[in-house]
């Protein structure tokens, strides 16, 4: 894993950059970051105090942790903490609903013409396994999420059932 340490109004030292290469590196014995990803680490003035945010690119989704505190390391550590217990917990839901088949990605504002508001999002679709869609959904504790299936390159959906399972919804084009 490659860092990437940005500091507003704040300079980042030697001694703040070994500190995060050295906690953010303990996290590869909890899941598997690729070599090339970067861990972007962003320190900045908050009010009187120091605002931590973390962001890691997973196997399972994107790790972030945000922590405002007055002393730097004891930020640093309360991110990696929660970045830890991110990891615990989606651990936990896999192993229980999926324990083979997902275990191993651990290794390797508009308006409409009635005038209602309403909240428009816009999605940038990924190329995708079927088993990495469902992770990324219970990543992000969503219901359903939207892919382009690798194996029939068609638009997806995944979403969970009320029975507990998941659906698949394919589009026709």
């Amino acid at each position: 894993m490659k860092f990437t340490v940005y500091g507003e109004n704040v300079t980042i030292n030697e001694k703040m950059q070994a500190q995060i290469e050295e906690r953010l590196s303990g996290l590869n014995k909890y899941v598997v970051i690729d070599e090339d990803q970067f861990a972007k680490v962003s320190v900045k003035v908050y009010g009187d105090s120091l605002k931590v945010e973390v962001n890691v690119p997973s196997k399972i989704g994107l790790l972030r942790s945000e922590v405002v505190h007055d002393d730097f390391t004891t930020a640093m550590d309360l991110a990696i903490d929660k970045l830890e217990d991110q990891i615990r917990r989606q651990k936990g839901r896999l192993s229980r609903r999926h324990k083979e088949s997902l275990a191993e990605s651990f290794y390797e504002e508009n308006e409409e013409p009635d005038e209602i508001p309403v909240r428009t999002k816009t999605l940038y679709v990924e190329d995708m396994e079927l088993d990495e869609a469902i992770v990324q959904m219970e990543m992000l504790s969503h219901s359903f999420f939207i892919f382009r299936d690798n194996d029939s390159e068609k638009v997806a959906v995944v979403y969970k059932r009320n029975d507990g399972g998941y659906g698949l919804i394919e589009v026709s084009e």
